[in-house]
This record gives C-alpha cells, structure tokens and sequence, in this order.
C-alpha cells in the first residue's frame, strides 16, 4: 500500500517551476527552420502555390507580348581628368580635378549630370532639329502635339523625351562612360546616342573659352588698380617712417606666399624689450621652482623632507644608520649595554646620526642659497624691463599711425601677387585647349529590340510568384492554429508535448484500449510515463484533464489515464466533473443516481457516490444529476473539500472537466489541482479557439503540464511522423493479426 500525502498538500501554489510557467511567462518558443515542415506546408498548399505561381506567369507573358519593341543604341566616351592645351609650339596637360582620388569621382560624377542636364538635351534637340519632328515622335511612342503649340513647348517636350530615354552609365574604377538611348526606331536611336557624345565634346570646349576670356579681361583690370595702389601705399609708409625717425629693423621671416616672404618688422626697443621680457619671465620661473624648493624644506623638520631624503648622501648615511641600528639590536639582544661590542656600535650610531644630520643641513642650505639667487636675479631683470616699457610705450605713439600704413601697404602687396599669379596662370592656358573628352564607340543601329525579353520576365514572373506564393503560404500558417503534427503543440501553443495518440481506424477507441498491444494503449501508456515525472515532485496527485472545445478526446485520455495508473498498482479515482453534459458513464457504461452534483450539494461522505469501475485499484466519481448552476456548486469551498477528501483516499485523482471555451468550470477547477493536461485534437480548425482558451486557462496561474495530441493521423501528416512514433511497427502487427 502507498503511503497516503496530507489532503492539504494537494493544493498546486502559483508560481511553481514548470515548463509551461515559463512558456506562459515568456510565450512560446521561437520557430525553428526546419525544412521538413516548410516542405509540409508546401505539400498542404500545393495547389495553392501552384496557382498563384502559374496566374503570375499567365499575366508575365500577357504583358510582355502587348508590350512595344524597342531598341537601344549605345556610344561610348572616355572622360579624362587631364585636359590638353598648346602653348605656342608646345603641347602640355593639366589637372582639372584637383589631383585627389576624391575630386576625381566627385569630377566624373559632375560629367554624367551634365550628359543627363536639360541644356545638353535642348543642343542636341537643336543640332538634329528634334522640335516639332513628327518622327520623333512616332519613334519615342508618343502622339504629335497639337497644331499651334509654341517653339518653346515643342523644346521642352523634346527635350523631356530625350532625358526620359536617356540612359548614362559610369562603372566604377573606369572613365569609359556608356550614353544609351532608347527608341521604337532603331536608326534613331543610335543617331540620338552619337549627337550626345559629340554635343558634350562640343560643349565642354566652348565652357571653357567662354569662361578663361571673361577671367582674362576681369584680371587685367583689377590687376592695374591693385598695382596703383600698392606704389600710393608703400609711398606714403616710408614718407611718415622719414618724417618720424623711426628706426625699423628685419625679424625673422614668418610667411610665405608663392615665391615671395614677407618678414615682420620693428624697432630696436621693442625687440630689446621682447628679448629681457622672455629672459625676465625664465627667471621669474626660476625663482618660483626654487622658492617652492625652499618652502617645501623649510616647512617639515629635517629629516622628513623629500629634498633632504633624496639626496644620495644623505641616503647612504640613512642606509649605514640603518644597518647600524640593526646591528646594535642585535648585540643588545645578546649582550649587556655595557658590553664592548654594543658600545662601540653605539659610538658609531652617533657618529653617523651627526653626519647625517650635518648633510641635512647642508641640502637645506644649498636649496636656500639657491632661491636667494634666483630671487635677486629675478628682481634685476624686472627692473631693466619696466625701463625699457617706459621706453616703448612712448615710441608707440609715433607707431600707431606707421602700423596702419605698413597694414595697408601689406595688403596691397598681397592682393597684387595674387592677381599677378591669377593673371599669369590664365594666360598659361590661354592657348587653344584640347578636349579632355574623346569618344571611344560610335552608337550603330541595333538589330534587335532590348525589351521586352520574354525569357527575362518570364524568369522575374516565376520569381514574383515564388515570393507571392511564399508570402500567402506563410500568412496562411501563421493565422492557422490547426494542430497537424507533434511539433506544433510547441511551436503554435508554447507548450510541452506529454504525449501523442494516434486515431483509431475503427472509430471505437474504447474497444482499443482493451487491447494492451494496440498503437492507443502504447501511446497512453507511454503518456502514463510523461506524467510520472511532469513536475519536481514527481506525478501530481490531482490532475485535470480538459481541452478548448468539445469531442477533442478529452473524456476517454481521462479514462486512459486514469485506467493506467491503476494497472500500475495506484488507487486511481476519475471523477467526472462536466455538469453540464457528463460522458463518462456512456463511455464506461456504469451508471449512478448519485455523483459530484450530490456531493457538492450535501455534506455527505464522498465514498457515498464512489462507485467500482470493475478494474482494480480504480473507481468512478459520476456527474451525477445535472445542476441549475453548475458553476456556482464548482466555485465553492465544498468541491475543494471533494478534492482534499479524494486526494488523502486516493494516490491518483483525474478530473474530467467542461470545455473552457465559453464556459468558466475549467479555469476554476484548474486553480484548485496539482497540474492541468491540455488536450488537443489533430488537424481541427479552430481560428484562433486554442491560443484563446490557453489565455482564458492562465489567468487563473495553474500548473500546466503540457498537452496531448489526440486523433493524430501519422499517415496523413508524412511518413516520418508514422516511423518515428511507431505506427507503422504497429499497423504491421495488427494486420499479421488479422491475416491469421
């Protein structure tokens, strides 16, 4: 016999560790990729993919047939980033980007907008007289416009036709740029792509006249006033020098500009100033570091200061002490005071603490002596130098007017060399300059059109419907909380997998669970397994078994379950809790005039209603006669009573309880036992019933222990799901059975 639990230790406490608390904590787990399951939703949408992927192609080619033929012309140039010129007789080049890796990309970049620019469209608009062509027109598949529209509209829908159709292309890490343009008319295209490449050739050339003869005639004329200007103003700086008895002396020169240097001037007072000034501010310098040496000595005793420490006599001597006094700890730790050893050793302790102390004193000294010669020279140089300020300040009366002249006259001279420079380099590369543009391939007329491509589309078709079949199949599963296979009950419902039961053939599971050897037995059995360990205290000893809607296997997994445990040898007790619409005593066909209802409306032992189930160790708890409020009767403190008695007479007790859905018995009943089984019939559309019943079971925070996949279908979801469970090992069996 086993030994029996209190009956208050049957109670589940909130919060205790299970998988299923931590699911409903952190919801359930993410989805692997597993290709095996991708390939089954494959298989169940297949007709599904297969449509949407052949309506794809079906529009693809429609749309390609009713499509124009078109052709592209392409002209290749090369733009270089040096451009010619001639010089006289000679040929030379220059850099028009700059010389930087990056002002070359930013140089190439600008040449593909300006192919791209609305002016160079309206010169080649010009040059083949594109305006108001009605051949144009017809080639780009547009309509002529009407009789009586102005020059100016005709150039702006030309031009708006060739930008359109133009195509400029750069690789990177080349300077061949490819100019394609597209048309309906073969012979225009490739006519359009060459007056491209030859108008911005022509164009570069004439920017850069326009441009380097303007800057000519500007420079000419500032730089003949910037020259005048300069000649008044160094003339009256030296007429004021004159006229004041300045003397100004030649600095050191500080910049330079070009191939000339401009030095800073001034007069002999001020540099004499300057130079006593520096050597005035060292000594001041000097003064402080030793006056800060001094205090720093002055202000500790002798021997504490780190002046006097670091001073490599005065080190030694305080290493020999040191030893001495070692020494003499020694001896007078062997020997009486007066003992000659230790007498001596004393001499020479205070031989060596006077040397020591004499050294000290003169470290202070120097360092003393040392702030005192600072401290004169300092007050020395600081009076030549307030002569030599009183010296200056009256000769900078006399300099304020010499300083702006001389401000002015710099000026001037700097504004002239940078327009001479300016001037000289413009007259450099005023010879006849060469395109730094060179066309590499003439555009030839295509002989056959560039779009459309069946093959292409057809391939970008397939590809589309690929991604929108792929789209539909993954929308389609995510909103699908149908149940199909074992690995679902993880994924979808973030909950531990107890155990799975096949469907039976016969459609009499009952039948089948007569037989030990049927796949239904072995699967609850090894469910009977899952439970003996579902929590850390081993098997719960009072479970509820429920599931989120009606005939989902929720009655016969109770009486599985609890027929199981009482082969084990455990007292097992099944109490039907559904008070609404009770099945279990059509399923084990015992009936009863007395069960749950009578209890819970009466104080009578519960042994009253128990009654045998012929199967040892197990006995039945029936509904009993229906409630008018079966709600209310569950809610109250005499069930728990019902379920403390059951639990301190019984080692096992499993509840069959309602559906949750729609009705409130399970939640309750949930929050009052040891653990909950979530029963869950295979491939059953629910919508959105599962995951709502889950949220419905965990507001009242039971101990979940996962769920059992009933009616499960191994040969209709793969064959590795019939290998893998054993079905097939099963099915063989049976039908050896039934051949004999």
């Amino acid at each position: 016999m086993s030994t029996q639990m209190p009956a208050e230790s049957f109670h589940h406490t909130p919060g205790h560790g299970n998988l299923s608390d931590d699911a409903a904590q952190f919801g359930p787990p993410q989805t692997q990729f597993d290709i095996r399951y991708i390939a089954a939703a494959i298989r169940r949408s297949l007709w599904l993919i297969v449509g949407i992927m052949s309506a794809t192609l079906g529009i693809t080619l429609v749309v390609t047939l009713l499509q124009t033929p078109r052709y592209s012309a392409a002209s290749t140039i090369q733009i270089n980033d040096l451009t010619g010129r001639v010089l006289g007789d000679k040929e030379d080049s220059a850099d028009v980007t700059g010389g930087a890796a990056w002002d070359t990309e930013r140089f190439l970049k600008t040449q593909t907008d300006i192919l791209r620019s609305r002016g160079l469209a309206l010169r080649v608009a010009q040059s083949l007289k594109l305006a108001g062509n009605p051949a144009f027109y017809k080639a780009q598949g547009v309509s002529a416009p009407a009789a009586g529209i102005s020059a100016e509209d005709q150039r702006n829908l030309a031009t708006g036709l060739l930008r359109a159709s133009l195509n400029v292309d750069l690789p990177r890490d080349t300077r061949i740029v490819s100019i394609a343009f597209e048309s309906t008319d073969p012979a225009t295209a490739a006519q359009v792509a060459n007056a491209y490449a030859s108008e911005f050739i022509q164009s570069n050339l004439q920017r850069k006249f326009d441009s380097s003869s303007y800057a000519r005639n500007f420079l000419a004329e500032q730089l003949e006033a910037a020259k005048h200007k300069l000649e008044d103003s160094e003339r009256a700086l030296n007429d004021y020098s004159r006229a004041a008895g300045l003397i100004r002396t030649d600095g050191t020169a500080t910049a330079t500009d070009g191939h000339r240097e401009q030095a800073s001037a001034g007069s002999v007072t001020t540099s004499s100033l300057l130079q006593l000034n520096a050597t005035a501010n060292e000594a001041t310098a000097r003064r402080i570091q030793a006056e800060a040496r001094w205090r720093a000595v002055s202000s500790v005793p002798l021997l504490s200061s780190t002046e006097v420490i670091s001073n490599p006599s005065v080190a030694t001597l305080i290493s020999q002490r040191a030893q001495v006094q070692a020494e003499l700890d020694q001896d007078r730790a062997t020997h009486l005071s007066d003992y000659p050893s230790v007498r001596a050793r004393e001499s020479q302790l205070a031989a060596i603490n006077q040397q020591l102390q004499q050294a000290a004193s003169n470290v202070r000294n120097a360092v003393r002596n040392e702030y005192q010669s600072a401290l004169s020279a300092e007050q020395q140089l600081n009076g030549q130098v307030t002569r030599l300020k009183s010296e200056t300040l009256s000769e900078q009366d006399k300099t304020v007017q010499y300083g702006l002249l001389s401000r002015e006259a710099e000026t001037n001279r700097q504004l002239y060399d940078g327009l001479l420079e300016r001037y000289k380099t413009l007259n450099a590369v005023a010879g006849v300059s060469l395109s730094n543009v060179n066309i590499i391939d003439k555009a030839e007329v295509p002989g056959a059109p560039s779009s459309p491509k069946l093959f292409k589309n057809l391939l970008i078709g397939l590809m589309l419907g690929a991604g929108l079949a792929a789209i539909t199949v993954f929308l389609k599963d995510q909103f699908d909380d149908s149940i199909r296979i074992p690995e679902d009950v993880e994924t979808k419902l973030g909950l531990p997998l107890l155990g799975v039961v096949p469907r039976d053939s016969t459609g009499e599971p009952a039948t089948a669970l007569t037989d030990p050897k049927s796949p239904i037995s072995e699967a609850y059995n090894s469910l009977r397994s899952s439970l003996l360990y579902s929590t850390t205290e081993g098997l719960p000893r009072v479970m509820l078994v429920t599931s989120a809607q009606p005939s989902e296997g929720k009655t016969t997994s109770s009486q599985a379950i609890a027929a199981a445990f009482a082969r084990m040898g455990k007292r097992a007790l099944l109490i039907d809790a559904d008070l609404r619409r009770p099945s279990l005593h059509r399923h084990t066909g015992v009936e009863s005039d007395r069960g749950l209802s009578t209890l819970l409306t009466s104080h009578d032992p519960m042994a009253s209603a128990v009654v045998p189930s012929g199967q040892d160790n197990l006995a039945y708890l029936m509904a009993g006669p229906p409630p008018p409020s079966p709600t209310e009767l569950l809610s109250a403190a005499r069930f728990e009573q019902i379920l403390q008695e059951a639990a301190s007479q019984y080692d096992v007790v499993v509840i069959d309880s309602p559906p949750i859905l729609g009705l409130a018995d399970s939640p309750l009943m949930a929050a009052l036992v040891d653990g909950v089984v979530f029963v869950v019939e295979a491939d059953r559309s629910r919508r959105g019933s599962l995951k709502a019943s889950l949220r419905r079971l965990r507001t009242m925070r039971p101990l979940i222990l996962g769920a059992v996949l009933t009616k499960f279908d191994p040969l209709k979801s793969g064959n590795r799901y019939s290998e893998y469970y054993g079905y097939e090992y099963y099915r063989y069996e049976t039908d050896e059975k039934e051949a004999a």
